[in-house]
């Protein structure tokens, strides 16, 4: 995709930054955190040890915003692409055939992901991050292309009433007497999980990319369009569109408070309260990023995350298919072991991180992109 600001024509630098901020985390970042902070003397369980790992169940670390915020920027850059395929021409039918053809690639994607090459076909993994950004990005996409902004803001504020509504009050068949409609036993959405897709889920009573959250996700994805409409109007300056963000991410933080008092935040159930932290979160840290990148033009120091962001999905791929511990065993193994005990792994861990942006610095400039 291609992100142009529709008034200068100029790239969004500002949304590929923050995808490659975001990917970060996933590329080995979170857990170079995590060593540092046990290297410092400061313990596993340390504030910024815990932001750096997810919640159990209930609750908000830091970590958690990564799969959402990027669910967003996906979003975020759909109006920009839309805009760009209709001015080339192309009708809305085969447009729409495009945002189909690939959400169900990145579903597909994430099947092959969950070792459905082993051709263990009764154990490989259903669901997945992949599938989640595919399905949830393809349906917001449909309802971006066939509805007016009044029309998504209520079918938003309607999935995320509705979701509410609905785990409270449906709960799994087999729950008993009482059960927490948010728990993994009553919940219908994991009941789904373990019964239409028993043998194929992550754990034993539920799925975290599963059927509870597939709908509220697409709240999120239909978020990133918000924002991106933003982004892509003309005749409001760069200052405005920036605290128009802020002011969407501020709104989400505050109907957050109003959501919690009738449904936990939880990643694994994708609930309405975490769409809504998240959004606030998403909005507002894009805000920050358009504004100090394309509003004020400070854009060196966004390189490296540039690097990251325009090669996502393929570093995530990588990761898995390729691996890059051997390579840094290579490069950074000796290194490491010349350094004190506690800060071996400090040093392995960062020369991992930078023997993935090699990789992607490498794809860069040779202009390799996986488009999808």
């Amino acid at each position: 995709m291609t992100d142009k600001d529709r008034d200068g024509g100029q790239r969004l630098l500002s949304l590929d930054a923050l995808r490659g901020f975001d990917m970060l985390f996933i590329m080995g970042f979170s857990v170079l955190l995590v060593k540092l902070c046990v290297a410092m003397g400061w313990g596993n369980d340390c504030f910024l040890s815990e932001q750096m790992r997810h919640v159990k169940w209930h609750g908000l670390a830091f970590i958690d915003t990564v799969f959402p915020l990027f669910l967003f920027i996906a979003g975020a850059s759909f109006p920009f692409s839309l805009a760009k395929q209709r001015d080339n021409g192309m009708g809305d039918g085969a447009i729409a055939l495009r945002c189909v053809k690939r959400g169900f690639l990145l579903f597909a994607l994430g099947i092959m992901y969950g070792n459905f090459l082993k051709l263990d076909f009764a154990h490989f993994r259903v669901w997945s991050v992949l599938g989640r950004i595919g399905l949830a990005w393809m349906a917001a996409a449909l309802i971006f292309m066939k509805t007016g902004v009044k029309v998504r803001v209520a079918l938003t504020a309607l999935i995320l009433v509705g979701a509410v509504l609905f785990s409270r009050f449906v709960l799994a068949p087999d729950a008993a007497a009482g059960c927490d409609p948010f728990s993994p036993e009553g919940n219908f959405g994991c009941w789904l999980d373990r019964t239409l897709t028993s043998g194929h889920i992550l754990r034993k009573l539920s799925d975290p990319e599963g059927f509870a959250g597939l709908v509220p996700a697409v709240a999120t994805a239909m978020f990133g369009m918000f924002a991106g409409e933003v982004l892509a109007s003309s005749g409001r300056s760069g200052n405005i569109k920036a605290l128009t963000l802020l002011g969407l991410g501020v709104a989400c933080a505050l109907m957050t408070v109003l959501f919690v008092q009738f449904c936990p935040i939880n990643k694994a159930l994708w609930t309405p309260s975490f769409v809504l932290a998240c959004g606030a979160y998403s909005f507002s840290i894009l805000s920050v990023f358009y504004w100090i990148v394309d509003v004020r033009g400070f854009r060196r120091w966004t390189y490296p995350f540039q690097i990251i962001g325009m090669n996502s999905i393929t570093i995530y791929l990588a990761k898995r298919i390729i691996g890059f511990g051997g390579a840094t065993d290579f490069f950074f193994g000796g290194l490491a072991s010349r350094f004190p005990e506690a800060w071996s792994p400090v040093v392995w861990q960062a020369g991992y991180v930078l023997v993935c942006w090699m990789f992607l610095w490498f794809l860069y400039r040779k202009r390799i992109f996986l488009k999808i």
